[in-house]
């Protein structure tokens, strides 16, 4: 039976894919964190490190379509917390590897693939779940919100981890991130509804003012219809590959901070391991801060200029300021400065996320999940390889040169944002 108090349930349905985009980010980047200490115990080097960080990753792009498909297709209640459950039992087969194992490095490669492929379902649900309860005005602040779990779950990562690290060892970081995980999924679980007119919580009034946000874009449709994967269309859109080559940029050099930015600041610029673990939530405090501050300043540009203000104009200047704060702060000579202004980077960077994922609804409609999963697939494919390839050009060429290349490629993200069109939907 339909409430009739004000409720604004998909507020907090966002805020618990905030929490899930947390726990995923815990799950993806513990790895980094206790990477000096598996490194030690299974004899690995940088290099192999590499090869681990690069599993996840090209198992979560390689699932980015199927799990776009799957979440269009059964929904993203269902789809989210079974792939949160998995997450909880490869985090934990990570930790049952045991000392001295012989093919320590291939098992731990299969259980991160196995995680990168659990994890490809995080995102293009959410997205789904946008396109279902999210009207046009309100997708820049709550995608801002949901992906400034990302800067939350990293930050918090470093110092909560070292601390279990230090006292228990690093098998204990691993048992804590996967029974976070099993619980966050059981609370989406029974939170949250595939679309607005399935959840008993929302209001007549809340339903109507999402119902009218979904119209006045392109999304029409009766409150019983099967969500329609536009497959002809979505391959025929030339700005399909503009954001997925942008989101390889994006992906890039968001993974610089993921998986060697702890390692930068401890091997490179001389920091020990408390010290490395605090200065590393320089980036990821930045990160939450502005996908928020991104978030809303989209809404705002978009309603006041129109959609590519909105969207690509603020995505492209993001990942200009990007550039140049990479540079800066990898020739700074002072080692707290540069973990300020590399940080300042990471800000940058992330002022232009909610831009993606808003921008895959306002095209895509109700084949977002599958459209934004395509895009997520080139976000991934830019952090495999700076997993493996950051640490080769930083042995041959030192980290100067990696954070360089990594200003020219948000350059790139730039120019491919100019290219896109968000005033004209799917033509289904």
């Amino acid at each position: 039976m339909r409430v009739e108090r004000k409720t604004h349930v998909r507020f907090f349905l966002a805020f618990l894919l905030f929490v899930l985009s947390a726990v995923a980010f815990l799950d993806r980047t513990n790895v980094s964190i206790a990477g000096l200490q598996i490194s030690k115990e299974y004899g690995l080097g940088n290099q192999r490190l590499g090869w681990i960080f690069s599993a996840f990753l090209i198992g979560y792009a390689v699932f980015q379509l199927p799990a776009g498909w799957l979440a269009t297709r059964f929904g993203p209640r269902r789809v989210l917390a079974l792939g949160v459950f998995w997450w909880g039992i490869t985090t934990a087969l990570t930790a049952l590897i045991p000392t001295g194992e012989a093919h320590a490095v291939l098992l731990l490669i299969c259980v991160r693939l196995a995680l990168g492929a659990g994890e490809a379902v995080v995102y293009p649900a959410a997205n789904q779940f946008v396109a279902r309860w999210v009207p046009m005005e309100e997708r820049g602040v709550i995608n801002g919100l949901i992906f400034a779990g990302v800067g939350a779950g990293s930050g918090l990562t470093p110092p909560l981890l070292t601390l279990l690290i230090a006292d228990h060892g690093w098998r204990a970081a691993f048992w804590a991130s996967a029974a976070i995980g099993v619980l966050a999924g059981a609370v989406w679980w029974l939170s949250a509804r595939d679309t607005p007119e399935e959840h008993p919580e929302v209001s007549t009034e809340e339903l109507q003012t999402i119902l009218k946000g979904l119209r006045s874009n392109h999304e029409d449709r009766e409150p019983t219809e099967q969500p329609r994967i536009s497959w002809r269309a979505i391959f025929s859109r030339r700005d399909l590959a503009a954001l997925m080559v942008g989101y390889f940029s994006f992906g890039y050099i968001a993974w610089i901070f993921f998986s060697w930015f702890f390692l930068y600041m401890a091997q490179v610029r001389g920091f020990d391991l408390h010290t490395s673990a605090m200065f590393t939530m320089l980036p990821f405090i930045s990160m939450t801060v502005c996908c928020l501050a991104g978030g809303l300043i989209s809404d705002l540009l978009r309603e006041k200029y129109g959609l590519r203000a909105g969207r690509n104009a603020l995505a492209s200047g993001a990942m200009l300021l990007t550039a140049v704060f990479l540079l800066l702060g990898s020739q700074a000579r002072s080692p707290e400065l540069a973990a300020f202004i590399l940080a300042g980077g990471a800000g940058a960077l992330y002022l232009s996320q909610s831009s993606f994922w808003s921008v895959s609804v306002d095209i895509a409609g109700n084949s977002s999940g599958v459209f934004s999963s395509m895009v997520n697939m080139g976000g991934q494919i830019g952090g495999a390889v700076t997993a493996s390839l950051t640490p080769w050009i930083a042995q041959r060429f030192g980290w100067t040169t990696s954070f360089g290349l990594s200003a020219a490629l948000a350059v790139v993200g730039a120019l491919c944002w100019m290219t896109v069109h968000p005033e004209r939907p799917l033509e289904v």
